[in-house]
C-alpha cells in the first residue's frame, strides 16, 4: 500500500509565492480590504497573508488542514486593515478542498458553504437593515460558496471522465474476452470438422494397411490397396474442401453440400466396405417418420455421430454386426450405435479418444445428451437431440 506523498507540488509552490508577493505589493502601496480599521497596525495584515501563503504548500496534500486554519487567518483578517490577496488565496484554498479533499467533505463543502451565505445575508439585513447589506452575502458566496460550488463541479467531471474510461477499459476487455472465446469455439469446431471429416478414411487405410502387410497374398494386397486408394482419394477431397472453406472464409463462392441424414445409407455402405477385412458388417435402422425434417444443425450433427461411431467401430470392435438405429419421438432425434465388443485379435488402429470428445460436444452444444460405454457384451453410442425448431446451431 502505497502513502500520499506530502511534498508540495510545483504548482503550489508558485501559487503560495505568486499569493504573498502580490499581497506584500499590495500592502507596500497601501491598498487594504478595509482601512477604517485602524485598532491594530497595518503591518498585522501581512501575518494572515504569510500564514495563508504556507497553507497554498498543503493544498494538494493536506486540503482540510489548509482550509480549517485558512478559515481562522481569513477571520482574523478582518480584524485588520484587511489584505485583499489573502482573501483569494482563502477562495482558492476553498476550491482545492473541495477538489483533493475526501469525497464527504466534497459533498459537504458546497452546501454547508451555501447555508452560510444564506444565514449570514440574512443576519446582515436583520442587522443593518439597509440595501447595502446584501453586499455582505454576496461578498461571503463569493468567497465560500463560489470556490466551493466550482471545485464539485470540475470534481463531478473528473470523476464522470474516469468512470467512463473505466467503462471503455472494461468494454474493450469484455470484447477481447469474447473475441478470444470465439476464437477458442471456432478453433474446436474446425478441429471436430477435420477428425469427423478425414479420421473415418485414415482409419480405414491404416486398418487395410496393416491387413495386407500381415496376410501378404496377392488377391489381400490387391483387395486392400482397392480400398487404400478409394479411401485416400475422398480424404484428399475432404481435405481439399475444408481447406478451401478456410481460405475463403467471407468470400462469395458456391455453397458447399451439407452431409444429412440422407446419406447414412451411403456412409454404412462405405464402413461395410472398409470393415470386410476385419469381419464386421454393418446394417441401418431408419425408423424415422416420413415427412418431418429436422434442423441443419441437429442433422450434421447427427451425422457427424454416426460417422464417428462407424470410424471407432473400425478400429476397435471384434468381429460381428454394427448396428446403427436412428428414429424421432416427441421432439427428439436419437441416433444409437452398436458394435460388437471385446478383445480384438487382428489389426486395429490407434485411437486417443477425440471423437468420443467430439461427439459430446457436438450434442451438448445442441443441449442434447450423449452416453458411450460397453453394455452387455456391445459398445453403445447413444445421442438425444432436440428436433425442433428451438434448437441451438453447433
Amino acid at each position: 500500500m502505497t502513502t500520499k506523498s506530502l511534498r508540495p507540488h510545483r504548482h503550489d509552490v508558485l501559487l503560495a509565492v505568486a499569493g504573498v508577493l502580490s499581497g506584500l505589493v499590495l500592502w507596500s502601496l497601501g491598498v487594504y480590504s478595509s482601512s477604517a480599521r485602524d485598532l491594530l497596525p497595518a503591518w498585522v495584515a501581512l501575518v494572515p497573508l504569510v500564514v495563508l501563503g504556507a497553507l497554498e504548500l498543503l493544498r494538494r496534500t493536506r486540503p482540510a488542514v489548509g482550509l480549517v486554519v485558512g478559515t481562522l487567518c481569513v477571520i482574523a483578517n478582518e480584524f485588520t486593515v484587511g489584505s485583499l490577496a489573502a482573501v483569494l488565496i482563502f477562495t482558492d484554498l476553498m476550491y482545492a478542498a473541495v477538489v483533493y479533499g475526501k469525497p464527504a467533505a466534497a459533498r459537504r463543502l458546497p452546501v454547508s458553504t451555501g447555508l452560510i451565505t444564506v444565514a449570514v445575508t440574512i443576519a446582515a439585513l436583520a442587522w443593518l437593515r439597509t440595501p447595502e447589506a446584501l453586499l455582505i452575502g454576496v461578498v461571503t458566496g463569493l468567497v465560500s460558496f463560489g470556490p466551493a460550488l466550482t471545485g464539485a463541479t470540475l470534481r463531478n467531471h473528473r470523476e464522470a471522465a474516469v468512470a467512463a474510461r473505466l467503462r471503455a477499459e472494461q468494454t474493450a476487455l469484455l470484447a477481447e474476452m469474447d473475441r478470444a472465446q470465439a476464437v477458442v469455439a471456432e478453433r474446436a469446431r474446425m478441429a471436430r470438422e477435420l477428425h469427423d471429416m478425414v479420421a473415418n478414411h485414415l482409419s480405414a487405410i491404416a486398418i487395410h494397411s496393416t491387413a495386407a502387410l500381415s496376410i501378404d497374398t496377392p488377391g489381400a494386397s490387391r483387395d486392400a490397396l482397392g480400398v487404400i486408394r478409394e479411401n485416400s482419394v475422398q480424404g484428399l477431397a475432404e481435405m481439399r474442401r475444408l481447406i478451401g472453406l478456410l481460405r475463403d472464409a467471407g468470400a462469395e463462392r458456391e455453397p458447399v453440400a451439407v452431409p444429412s441424414l440422407d446419406g447414412l445409407e451411403a456412409l454404412v455402405a462405405q464402413a461395410r466396405t472398409n470393415g470386410s477385412a476385419s469381419g464386421l458388417d454393418f446394417v441401418l435402422c431408419d425408423d424415422r417418420p416420413p415427412g418431418e425434417p429436422v434442423t441443419a444443425p441437429v442433422e450434421l450433427a447427427a451425422y457427424r455421430i454416426v460417422q464417428e461411431s462407424l470410424t471407432n467401430a473400425l478400429k476397435h470392435a471384434v468381429p460381428g454386426r454394427v448396428t446403427v438405429h436412428v428414429g424421432r419421438e416427441a421432439g427428439v432425434l436419437t441416433v444409437t450405435v452398436d458394435s460388437p465388443y471385446g478383445e480384438r485379435p487382428g489389426p486395429r488402429a490407434p485411437g486417443s479418444g477425440a471423437g468420443l470428445i467430439g461427439m459430446r460436444e457436438r450434442t451438448e452444444l445442441l443441449g442434447g445428451e450423449f452416453s458411450a460405454g460397453a453394455a452387455g457384451g456391445m459398445w453403445r453410442v447413444r445421442a438425444a437431440l432436440p428436433a425442433e425448431e428451438k434448437a441451438v446451431g453447433a
